[in-house]
């Protein structure tokens, strides 16, 4: 321990700001240190983006934001939490995905490589020799991929992972693949970067979710992403930590002294709170710090399941409607150049159908949400559920009652999603380690204990804690040893 912390008396040694999937994932990190944590949450209920809400009808709990966690089992700082001992239960659909297509076709990625690439046809080989080799070598990158620059215990097969990851998804599909339904599934996977699919590095995304499907699955947590905040706390709390909720911060003074402060916050929001204390360079690149596009979402209460044109979608809880490869490069490319797609890349979760505690008998939630442009304002609701009907004729006779949450809402419901922006900033490839600044230690800042734990830091945004992991360790190896 520095002998100039210990020599003033803190109420605590670290203050955690935001109880989001990362601020908790800090606050838990260095609680297992022996420090005494607190985490101060501006909301009524902790979780950021995993909270579960009766946001249409009383009895149908619907995911705010987060509701398929492939990335929470794939995370080395999940893996450890054993969040099942806390009363966590995570479901496995039978399939972790459909993709419909249109003449009530749809392709599927199952959990076996084999049984996936089965169904390919003519891309059964280049399938199975890609996401078997990937798969194979995910315990020796996923450090690396999840979390900052460093240096690769494995980089052999770091480097062969990024010769691939790299690519732009468009360039990579068209050139490994020939089976549209092929190019459609990995596309619909790959437009969860919220890049133009004619960009680097949007098929990274692709290759890291389909390699952790097929790893560990695409599941749901029984009773909602809720539930995974309660099982956290309950984590923090046996360690000592605790969580102080309706505790807005508005001014910097507003954080109670501590020897450590960290900030789950996105970089602009750590901007405007502290700018005024930041070095003027580090300011400016703060203030250049890109963000992401927008998303509209809808909540349902149905009155039956949705009626699929292919009956085999209901085995999936996650549905991607986008079309072929083709129609998502336009729709994903629309949004950047600030345009509203007529045909959007529409990602859906149909959680009800597994978990029946999230509405009353024979009912269903469905849960859907599309890429804007930044900021947007136009209502997509007739637009996305024109899509839905696409491929579940029927559909809009069985709603019984929707939530309509535009980019302005997102943000008033969660103020990190600025401009309804739920990944912390863009993925660019010129912000996929450096995110919000280019600096050796991308979570410390010039103020000295205080770190930024958002998903504005690697690896960037989803339920996994890894931001909040990497940098609690960061802060605790430089402040206390």
């Amino acid at each position: 321990m520095n002998r100039s912390t210990a020599a003033v008396a803190y109420e605590y040694d670290a203050v955690i700001v935001g109880a989001g999937p990362n601020g908790l994932a800090a606050a838990i990190t260095l609680a297992k240190q022996g420090l005494k944590v607190i985490v101060l949450e501006g909301a009524s209920t902790p979780g950021g983006g995993m909270r579960t809400e009766e946001l249409t009808l009383p009895g149908y709990r619907h995911d705010v934001c987060s509701a398929i966690h492939p990335m929470a089992l794939a995370s080395p700082f999940f893996q450890g939490l054993h969040l099942e001992r806390f009363g966590v239960e995570w479901i496995h659909p039978e399939r972790p995905l459909a993709h419909p297509l249109d003449g009530g076709e749809a392709v599927f990625l199952r959990r076996s490589v084999a049984q996936t690439a089965e169904s390919l046809g003519s891309d059964a080989s280049p399938y199975f020799r890609l996401m078997q080799k990937l798969v194979g070598k995910w315990d020796y990158i996923d450090r690396e991929v999840l979390g900052p620059l460093s240096a690769p215990r494995r980089p052999f097969s770091l480097a062969w992972f990024g010769l691939h990851a790299l690519w732009p998804a468009k360039a990579f599909l068209r050139t490994w693949f020939k089976e549209a339904p092929t190019r459609a599934l990995l596309a619909g996977i790959a437009a969860h970067s919220t890049l133009p699919l004619e960009w680097m590095p949007s098929m990274s995304v692709g290759l890291v979710m389909g390699a952790v499907a097929h790893r560990y699955g695409w599941p749901l947590a029984r009773g909602g992403s809720a539930s995974i905040t309660d099982g956290m706390v309950k984590v923090l709390e046996s360690h000592g930590g605790r969580v102080q909720c309706d505790t807005w911060i508005h001014r910097w003074e507003d954080i109670p002294p501590s020897r450590l402060t960290l900030l789950d916050l996105h970089a602009h929001q750590f901007l405007k709170l502290a700018g005024h204390k930041l070095p003027w360079a580090y300011r400016r690149m703060l203030e250049g710090y890109r963000g992401g596009p927008s998303v509209f979402k809808l909540d349902y209460a149905l009155s039956g399941p949705v009626p699929w044109r292919n009956a085999e979608v209901a085995t999936s809880a996650t549905v991607h409607l986008g079309g072929t490869l083709e129609e998502m490069c336009v729709s994903e490319s629309r949004v950047w150049q600030g345009k509203v797609p007529s045909r959007p890349y529409v990602l859906v979760s149909q959680p009800s159908l597994f978990d029946s505690s999230r509405a009353p008998e024979g009912k269903h939630v469905l849960w859907a949400y599309c890429h804007v442009p930044r900021g947007c304002s136009v209502d997509m609701t007739e637009i996305i559920e024109a899509q839905i009907e696409r491929f579940a004729p029927g559909f809009r006779e069985l709603v019984l009652a929707r939530s309509v949450m535009g980019p302005a809402a997102m943000e008033a419901h969660n103020p990190s999603y600025i401009a309804g922006d739920i990944t912390g900033g863009a993925l660019l490839l010129q912000q996929l380690f450096t995110r919000p600044v280019a600096r050796l230690n991308p979570y410390s800042t010039p103020l000295p204990g205080v770190y930024l734990c958002s998903s504005s830091t690697p690896p960037g945004g989803g339920v996994h804690g890894m931001c909040g992991y990497h940098a609690a360790l960061s802060a605790f190896r430089a402040r206390f040893l």
